[in-house]
């Protein structure tokens, strides 16, 4: 009988990126900012791309403390063609920068539309694109896609990020469909509602888009499909991204890790 090409890793087999580089996106803060710590943690060398200049030079000062290698990289993904070229000979890659508005389609500004799926979905697009000569000329990648629960189901008043959300999800799989002979793979995470600063800001548009107090969205609007009544932490989604980046999940691609406390399940 012929030994299988790639043998289990045994369970306590630790996430060692020694020697790969790592981009992700949206690094400043939140969800990006947890898995830029969590892979340079693991050995990873990080390139953490955002606008945010000042939250990217308080992200490499933790990671120095915690012994990690940081290079933040100050980019705005609206300039498409800059984030295809920072993703040259990357190992593993993050798609995480997202940006939310609330409101009915009709009152929808074309513009903002037009924005978010450009950072949320083209940019992930062009990061890919940029990642994968490098990928595919080692024999091996990690594509991982910071998707939602909105990849999967809808909400009023979202709109443009829940087509976004849904059209990263085809964008993921066809990539893992691609990448499968060269060892890349490509996968989405879709947390919940995650305690994050874009939360907070939904917060108070879902307030005004409902006409119900702050302190009434979280239970009756964010978390009202979830059986699990808590926002979901950055370091969960994070030790999620890690888990896809490790050798226990090389045969995981093209799929859809849900972390929304069970609000699939209806």
């Amino acid at each position: 009988m012929t030994a299988p090409s790639a043998l289990p890793a045994p369970h306590d087999t630790p996430l060692d990126l020694g020697g790969r580089t790592a981009l992700v996106t949206g690094a400043a803060g939140g969800i990006g900012r947890a898995c830029v710590l969590r892979l340079a943690a693991a050995g990873a060398k990080v390139r953490a791309v955002d606008r945010d200049a000042e939250g990217l030079e308080a992200l490499v000062a933790a990671a120095a403390d915690l012994g990690g290698s940081v290079e933040p990289h100050v980019l705005d993904l609206t300039d498409l063609d800059a984030a295809e070229d920072a993703a040259a000979g990357t190992d593993v890659l993050v798609n995480n920068a997202g940006l939310q508005l609330v409101r009915p389609i009709e009152e929808f500004p074309p513009d903002v539309f037009h924005t978010v799926l450009t950072v949320m979905l083209e940019a992930p697009f062009r990061l890919i694109r940029g990642a994968l000569p490098h990928m595919y000329g080692q024999g091996w990648g990690r594509v991982v896609n910071i998707s939602s629960v909105h990849g999967l189901r809808a909400s009023a008043y979202k709109s443009a990020y829940v087509a976004a959300k849904h059209g990263l999800e085809g964008l993921s799989k066809t990539t893992a469909l691609e990448g499968a002979s060269h060892g890349v793979t490509s996968n989405c995470v879709n947390p919940g509602y995650v305690r994050t600063a874009l939360v907070e800001k939904q917060i108070a548009d879902q307030a005004r888009a409902h006409g119900i107090p702050e302190e009434r969205v979280v239970a009756e609007v964010l978390l009202q499909d979830s059986a699990l009544k808590r926002l979901i932490e950055p370091e969960e989604v994070a030790q999620a991204v890690a888990y896809l980046c490790g050798p226990q999940a090389s045969f995981v691609t093209g799929t859809s890790l849900i972390l929304d406390g069970g609000w699939t399940a209806h």
